[in-house]
């Protein structure tokens, strides 16, 4: 698997447990790694990494609601699926409320985890791949010259090249190329497209 293959994080204080789920991510071709605690996992985890975090909801020192509130202040948007116990389905709707995608009570069937391993690496491929679009956007948006900037402004909110130029004290003609220039580094192929773009991206 190369560097960018996505990672199955398991973390849970039980070593029965995390070698079980380690064997169970394996048989599937995927990567895994296992932590013992939360701190543990803390300390070694790369956000630019892909994957997602199977997470044991009880645990001494560091519970996995702590973990996850940790994640959450640091802008750490990596999938959560929890385990719980019987009597934890209470704290596992507040954790689905605080934005974990999924939660599997014990005793469960294997396939029914997979699957919703299978649909977290999902989730966290897509919004990867839009983290990465939106960050592409704002590299071209920031390749504009001042004026083209203040010209693609206008051309969003509407207005016509004639306006545009009365209004800036230029050339229709030099709005047309400023126009022109917009389109082609921002990498818009229509008008509607560009002000999804900008959307997107808030450009100022």
């Amino acid at each position: 698997m190369d560097a960018g293959s996505p990672t199955v994080f398991i973390v849970d204080d039980d070593g029965a447990v995390r070698d079980s789920l380690a064997l169970l991510v394996k048989s599937m071709s995927l990567r895994v790694e296992t932590f013992e605690s939360a701190r543990a996992f803390l300390d070694q985890y790369d956000p630019a990494r892909p994957g997602c975090l199977v997470l044991d909801i009880r645990m001494p020192l560091m519970s996995g609601l702590e973990l996850q509130q940790v994640l959450a202040e640091r802008g750490i948007a990596i999938p959560i699926i929890f385990i719980t116990g019987h009597g934890d389905v209470s704290m596992a709707v507040h954790a689905m409320r605080a934005g974990a995608v999924d939660f599997v009570e014990k005793p469960f069937k294997d396939q029914d985890l997979l699957d919703r391993i299978n649909q977290a690496l999902a989730l966290d491929r897509s919004r990867r791949t839009a983290a990465d679009q939106l960050e592409a956007n704002r590299a071209r948006f920031d390749s504009l010259t001042p004026r083209e900037l203040e010209v693609m402004r206008r051309i969003v909110q509407g207005q016509a090249n004639k306006v545009i130029a009365v209004e800036l004290g230029l050339s229709e003609r030099t709005v047309e190329i400023h126009r022109a220039k917009v389109m082609s580094k921002t990498g818009a192929k229509s008008l509607a497209e560009l002000v999804a773009i900008a959307t997107r991206v808030d450009a100022p």
